[in-house]
């Protein structure tokens, strides 16, 4: 079981051979972590108005290009020693908004031409993706820090962005429906079983 908590994907990080000289680059420029985030975030913004057109192609070409930014604000905060908590939690916000909203234009895409299956896929995705965000959020406020996940924010955007650009959206959204969901309770198990062991450990604590 322990195993099945932990498994993983992709990887968590990209390597920094890879961020380090577009970091470095940007940081020359004058670029900050927040104005990546945002740009990020109007890409996803635009990708999403694609989407409820019905061009999939630029949409999932916009979706990924702008989302690919959510791997160098936080390397650039590193480097420019603008690392923040209040940083943190913007971007984690601009990530969900950028997921809704481009879910959302997909649901609008559909729902004006009544295939109501994809637009309640549409909604599935959207809350599994929530709900793996904030089980985290709530390990966090008590402590723990929970990466685990089988579906987390890189591999939805790399499934549905890659599900628009060859037009299988259906699939994809059937995938990342039932995956988002399952991540999320592969985490609140990850958060019953690590709160159970302190639990354990402290009550041992207490009778030594």
């Amino acid at each position: 079981m322990t195993r099945l908590r932990s498994i993983t994907l992709l990887p968590r990080s990209v390597p920094r051979r890879i961020t380090d000289p577009i970091v470095g680059v940007l940081a020359r420029a004058g670029a900050t972590p927040n104005q990546l985030s945002l740009l990020g975030f109007a890409g996803n913004v635009g990708a999403a108005v694609l989407a409820a057109r019905g061009q999939f192609l630029a949409a999932g070409l916009v979706m990924i290009a702008a989302s690919a930014l959510d791997l160098l604000d936080g390397a650039l905060a590193r480097a420019t020693g603008r690392a923040s908590a209040f940083g943190a939690v913007f971007d984690a916000t601009l990530d969900r908004l950028s997921e809704a909203a481009v879910l959302g234009g997909l649901a609008f895409y559909f729902a004006e031409r009544g295939e109501t299956e994809r637009v309640m896929l549409a909604f599935a995705a959207l809350a599994g993706s929530v709900a793996v965000s904030y089980v985290r959020a709530q390990a966090k406020a008590n402590g723990l820090d929970l990466r685990e996940g089988l579906f987390t924010r890189a591999e939805r955007v790399l499934l549905l962005g890659g599900g628009l650009i060859i037009d299988q959206v259906r699939i994809a959204l059937w995938v990342l429906a039932v995956m988002s969901n399952g991540t999320a309770l592969q985490r609140l198990y990850a958060v019953w079983d690590r709160l159970g062991r302190r639990r354990a450990n402290g009550d041992e604590e207490q009778g030594t």
